[in-house]
C-alpha cells in the first residue's frame, strides 16, 4: 500500500499494551466511518482489529510492552485495505498456526479463533511471518453503503 496509489491513507503505531486495542479499534472505526458503513461491517471490522492487535500483543511481543503494533489503512472507493503487524517473534508454523482452535498460549485460555474469524469476516484475508521477524496481516472489506441498501 502506498500513499501515492491511495484515495485514503491512514497509518498508526501504538505500543503493545492491551488497553491500546480498543484505541486501535476505535481509530480504524472512525477512518472507516466516511463509506458509511452498516452496523454490522463496522462491527466485523472493529472485531477483526481487535483479534489482530490482541495476537500482536500476546503472541509476537509476549505481552512485552516495549513492542510496537502498526496498523496501516487504505480506502480504494469503497474497499478498505488493512494491515496490522508487529515486529516481534514470528509464527514457527504458519499453516498450524491457522487451524481452528489452535493457540500457542493455552494456559492463558485463547480460544484459538483469531484467524479463523477475521477470516470469515473479510472478504480476503492474508498472513505472512517470519520467525524472529514478526507477523503482517493483509485484509480486505468492501463497504456496501447504507444508503445503497434504502434505495
Amino acid at each position: 500500500m502506498t500513499q501515492a496509489q491511495a484515495e485514503n491513507y491512514m497509518s498508526v503505531q501504538f505500543a503493545a499494551l492491551s488497553e491500546n486495542e480498543s484505541f486501535a479499534r476505535v481509530v480504524v472505526a472512525a477512518f472507516v466511518s466516511r463509506l458509511d458503513p452498516t452496523l454490522d461491517e463496522l462491527n466485523d471490522l472493529k472485531t477483526v482489529v481487535s483479534e489482530a492487535v490482541t495476537n500482536c500483543i500476546i503472541h509476537g511481543y509476549d505481552s512485552d510492552p516495549s513492542g510496537i503494533v502498526y496498523i496501516s489503512a487504505v480506502i480504494r472507493g469503497e474497499t478498505v485495505h488493512l494491515m496490522i503487524e508487529d515486529k516481534g517473534k514470528g509464527i514457527d508454523d504458519l499453516e498450524l498456526a491457522q487451524q481452528p482452535l489452535y493457540t500457542s498460549k493455552p494456559e492463558l485460555e485463547r480460544s484459538g479463533m483469531g484467524f479463523t474469524i477475521m477470516e470469515n469476516f473479510m472478504d480476503e484475508f492474508e498472513v505472512a511471518s517470519e520467525p524472529g521477524q514478526g507477523t503482517s496481516i493483509r485484509m480486505k472489506k468492501t463497504i456496501v453503503s447504507k444508503k445503497a441498501l434504502y434505495n
